[in-house]
């Protein structure tokens, strides 16, 4: 299930909070690592287009 329109960014908040306090832990899997490589790119796109 999505994230619901009125709590979208306060959830995504919480996730990516969490991906962060695990970085350092070793990949599951080849498409975690993919995902990891495709969320920073993500979060690099966000802070560039925030300035």
């Amino acid at each position: 299930m999505g994230n619901m329109s009125y709590c979208r960014h306060e959830n995504t908040y919480k996730d990516l909070r969490d991906c962060w306090e695990q970085w350092n832990d070793e990949p599951e899997s080849e498409s975690e690592i993919k995902y990891r490589d495709k969320l920073v790119a993500l979060c690099k796109e966000i802070a560039e287009d925030a300035l």
